[in-house]
């Protein structure tokens, strides 16, 4: 059973249905929902920004020789 009937479902814009669904887990908060991301146009390009207060981000963590500029072969 669901808490949305379908046309309410179908107006919610995409960040109401990214922030309803982020939100809905029982010890879901606010913060859960919050962006994580920039994404913005110039010219045709596409570029996506991560966040700097993301808790979760891509690639090799800090203190990682990746993460520092360094790569493993000793450079």
């Amino acid at each position: 059973m669901s808490t949305h009937d379908d046309s309410t479902a179908a107006e919610m814009t995409s960040e109401e249905k990214r922030h309803d669904q982020l939100t809905s887990a029982p010890d879901a908060t606010e913060a859960d929902a919050a962006p994580r991301i920039e994404v913005t146009e110039h010219d045709g390009t596409t570029r996506i920004d991560i966040l700097p207060d993301a808790e979760v981000r891509p690639g090799p963590g800090p203190g990682m020789p990746e993460a520092d500029g360094s790569d493993a072969e000793g450079d």
